[in-house]
């Protein structure tokens, strides 16, 4: 009888749209298996993929996002300060850019590779990702994909070195600062260097969404996420 007053108490307080809405994002027969909830958790990665990499896709994807920004590896600031200490500034900014327009227009070949490392990874163990850490997911991802991920995308990024003109400028680059005397000769592989700070990038990115996922309801737009992700809520009262 309790239960009943209750339930007639919040019914009047809310409207029936609302009620109803309240109602379908919980989830039914109290339980979930392993294969729903690891299909809700691979949705709750596609959302990132298609809400927040494909941002990294755009011009300034990388150059401008503080989150992903590819800096210069410790091995080449010296190359940066120097240059920019004998009036060089321009082509040293210029050298720091193109590392980034590589990485965006990678990911943007690439993001099919990272839809497919989603479809294709196994969450044995899928209950404990969902009531883990909000970026539960992500980081399995990541540890079950990456050395995969990055031997698929290496090339791709050596292709947008090319592509966007930073073989060219980091060789003019290098070559004048091992002509400038009393100076150490450089010669850094920055395709390997790229290819894993945009894939941190993409990463860090899907973690964005996965966390929107798990700690708003508003972002659970499909039935999938608000089933899956419901449940998640009541395993963590």
């Amino acid at each position: 009888m309790k239960k009943i007053v209750i339930f007639l108490i919040i019914f009047q307080l809310m409207g029936c749209a609302e009620l109803q809405q309240v109602v379908n994002q919980l989830p039914q027969g109290g339980t979930l298996g392993n294969a729903e909830i690891a299909l809700g958790l691979k949705e709750a990665l596609n959302m990132g993929i298609e809400k927040q990499v494909s941002k990294l896709t755009l011009k300034d994807g990388f150059y401008k996002n503080e989150l992903v920004k590819i800096l210069l590896p410790e091995e080449l600031k010296k190359v940066d300060n120097t240059l920019r200490n004998i009036g060089l500034g321009n082509l040293a900014d210029e050298g720091l850019k193109v590392l980034n327009r590589a990485a965006e227009d990678a990911v943007s070949e690439a993001t099919p590779i990272f839809v497919e490392a989603i479809k294709g990874i196994t969450f044995n163990d899928a209950k404990n990702i969902l009531l883990g850490s909000n970026n539960a997911a992500t980081n399995y991802l990541q540890q079950g994909t990456e050395t995969k991920l990055y031997e698929k995308f290496n090339p791709i990024i050596k292709n947008s070195f090319e592509k966007v003109g930073a073989d060219k400028i980091w060789e003019n680059l290098i070559t004048k600062y091992n002509n400038i005397p009393l100076t150490n000769d450089v010669n850094p592989n920055l395709t390997d260097y790229v290819t894993q700070e945009a894939l941190d990038g993409v990463f860090t990115m899907v973690e964005i969404e996965e966390k929107a996922i798990r700690t708003k309801i508003s972002s659970r737009t499909t039935d999938i996420l608000k089933k899956v992700f419901a449940f998640q809520d009541q395993g963590r009262q």
